[in-house]
């Protein structure tokens, strides 16, 4: 996809969304645009899977004629091979298409065009028969109540149900004109487009939108440091994984992912997830994510994975019940993480899953590097008795939507290449400052040379031995180990006072000089 296609594309879905600006709330709207993009997506991937099946007989699967002997044999052929192969099924009148061509249909006669571009009720009917059309399959759990967010009844998409159709037939309108490309197996079209919108109503939601949404930069960052060393991975997990493209960012690192893995606690942001491995073409048994507690009720218990990446919510809240003193996540370190403060929890829950081999990136706030109590307990388990803990990496501040702190990324590895010390990174000052700042692709580049080739930078990073991280008590926090302080120049006191005198000389010539056009102008003198 070309930059002048991206570009077009990013437009056209920029102007479906101001159809329903104002309207409603931009997460809000964000849900029923995603939802008619996974509807989309889905219908014409039957549609292209259909017709490859009905090839040899010289046949369309629009022109299947529904309700006739021999048209229900096709379709009952094609649904058993769909389910299979795609996890779904839809019939030619469910298509998309179909849906948007009705919406929008002329009519010779005012009871005519009730009747055919009245759409909701079959709309509505269409997307649940998506999802029950895989019960009782191996796709049902992925989905499942994947469209409940869809709500074609709500009053703002109109006070009618006249004005609700007439919205969402021209949302489906303007979907329509856009072309996935899903026949070119290289095409990431409709991924792209999920992307751009998750990451613009992200920005323009706030903070609601910043608790499942992680930067494009951010993730590329914490992607390029687990698949360090390595082509392929049999598993990559998060346990916070919000809308999955965090998972789905480390997949574009290596040339294989053999299953993704993936917990959230909003039933929303979890639907999304889902829509987004199957927008992206990952294979419904190629992905498990869970919607629950990943703290509390955790889902994936004895499963390891090779790489682990997240960014859960910084300092956030969990019960710190004395009952996960029996959890083996938590049981060997004897302390429990602060109950108004879950950050190591979600580290101690990332490295229980962390196979021998693996890698871990998470974020965390500033404070998880120094805050003391039972966060300095566990930091020191995790350097001196595990030595687990691999790299430091400091972040700008404002990089992330809903909050200006400046955060870190921590790296931690089972069998380390290098024992003896941990590598501090300040990355800090290196950043496109914005109202949203962001890394430039050679702050990424910056960042992950260092971290592979564990140099050291003066004034950027550091090699910190272990009795250097204990003599500092285990506190991480960046400023001790990198060095970034400027010397200011040396001012010439003498030269200054020199150039002053000189200054007021000339002032003292201009001053003379003005009263002498003033007199020739037979004005008064400011002097």
């Amino acid at each position: 996809m070309s930059e002048d296609q991206k570009k077009q594309l990013e437009q056209q879905l920029w102007n479906i969304a101001n159809t329903l600006r104002g309207k409603m709330d931009a997460d809000e709207f964000r849900d029923y645009i995603l939802g008619f993009i996974f509807y989309k997506y889905l219908s014409e991937k039957m549609h292209i899977y259909a017709d490859d099946i009905l090839k040899e007989d010289g046949i369309k699967y629009e022109n299947i004629k529904e309700g006739t002997q021999k048209g229900d044999a096709y379709l009952e052929a094609i649904k058993e091979e769909a389910l299979i192969k795609l996890g779904y099924f839809l019939k030619p009148s469910e298509l998309f298409s179909e849906i948007a061509k009705r919406g929008n249909a002329d009519a010779d006669d005012e009871d005519a065009e009730v009747k055919s571009n009245f759409i909701l009720p079959d709309l509505a009917r269409i997307l649940n028969n998506i999802e029950q059309s895989t019960m009782g399959t191996d796709s049902q759990d992925d989905f499942d109540n994947l469209f409940e967010d869809l709500d074609l009844t709500s009053t703002k998409l109109g006070r009618t149900e006249s004005a609700k159709n007439s919205l969402i037939s021209k949302v489906l309108a303007h979907l329509n004109k856009i072309d996935f490309n899903l026949a070119d197996a290289n095409s990431d079209v409709l991924g792209d487009a999920y992307e751009y919108l998750i990451g613009k109503f992200a920005s323009g939601a706030g903070k609601k939108a910043g608790e499942f949404y992680t930067p494009q930069e951010v993730s590329k960052v914490l992607a390029k440091l687990v698949t360090t060393g390595k082509t392929r991975l049999r598993s990559v997990y998060d346990p916070a994984c919000g809308s999955g493209s965090l998972l789905l960012r480390v997949a574009k690192e290596v040339t294989e992912v053999g299953k993704f893995y993936g917990q959230e606690l909003n039933r929303t942001t979890y639907n999304l997830a889902r829509m987004n491995m199957i927008l992206h073409d990952v294979h419904y048994r190629r992905f498990d994510l869970r919607q629950e507690d990943t703290l509390e009720q955790p889902q994936h218990i004895g499963e390891q994975f090779e790489a682990i990446v997240a960014n859960p919510p910084f300092s956030a809240h969990w019960s710190a019940s004395p009952l996960h003193m029996g959890d083996e996540r938590f049981s060997q370190y004897g302390r429990l993480a602060p109950k108004s403060t879950a950050d190591f929890a979600f580290v101690q829950h990332m490295v229980h899953h962390l196979t021998d081999n693996g890698t871990m990136a998470v974020v965390v706030a500033h404070g998880v590097l120094f805050r003391g109590g039972a966060e300095a307990h566990i930091r020191q388990y995790l350097i001196e008795d595990r030595n687990y803990l691999d790299a430091v990496i400091g972040l700008p501040a404002n990089l992330f939507y809903g909050t200006s702190i400046p955060t870190a990324i921590l790296v931690f590895k089972k069998c380390r290449e290098n024992p003896d010390n941990v590598l501090f990174i300040s990355s800090a000052e290196y950043f496109e400052r914005g109202t949203q700042n962001s890394l430039r692709e050679e702050d990424i580049a910056r960042i992950i040379e260092t971290y592979r080739e564990r140099n050291e930078v003066d004034k950027f990073s550091h090699i910190a031995t272990l009795g250097e991280i204990s003599d500092n008590d285990y506190n991480l926090n960046i400023p001790r180990y990198v060095n970034t302080f400027e010397e200011e120049e040396t001012i010439d006191l003498t030269t200054i006072s020199r150039e002053l005198r000189e200054l007021e000389d000339d002032i003292v010539l201009i001053d003379k000089t003005i009263a002498a056009f003033c007199r020739e102008l037979n004005i008064d003198s400011p002097f």
